[in-house]
């Protein structure tokens, strides 16, 4: 999920994520990660809690936020969030449109 704040409401992140947020935490499916609600909702804490990965662009002023890992060891699933970036030419790319395919993602940070 890219974003250009860290400032989203319970109900953006449920729509980004999956992840519903209920008097009894982050909640998918039968899963309820409990959560400190004492101080309302907070992304960063929630991220932290379901162990997705906040990473801020300086250059580009975004945020983007992974998918949950759980147990800190791996992905819950495989599938991928739906990318959408531009190509080598400008042109819109969605990963969707590779979907029932093998796809190797390949990524590198400089940190």
């Amino acid at each position: 999920m890219i974003l250009d704040s860290l400032d989203l409401t319970p109900e953006q992140f449920a729509a980004g994520t999956g992840w519903v947020i209920k008097p009894e935490g982050a909640c998918r499916a039968e899963v309820c990660v409990p959560l400190d609600r004492s101080r309302g909702f907070d992304l960063t804490a929630t991220a932290d809690r379901l162990g997705m990965a906040l990473v801020r662009d300086d250059e580009a002023g975004l945020w983007a936020l992974g998918p949950e890992s759980l147990g800190d060891r791996a992905l819950v699933s495989a599938e991928a969030p739906d990318l959408v970036l531009d190509d080598i030419h400008g042109n819109e790319f969605r990963l969707s449109s590779l979907r029932g395919q093998k796809v190797v993602l390949v990524a590198w940070a400089p940190y």
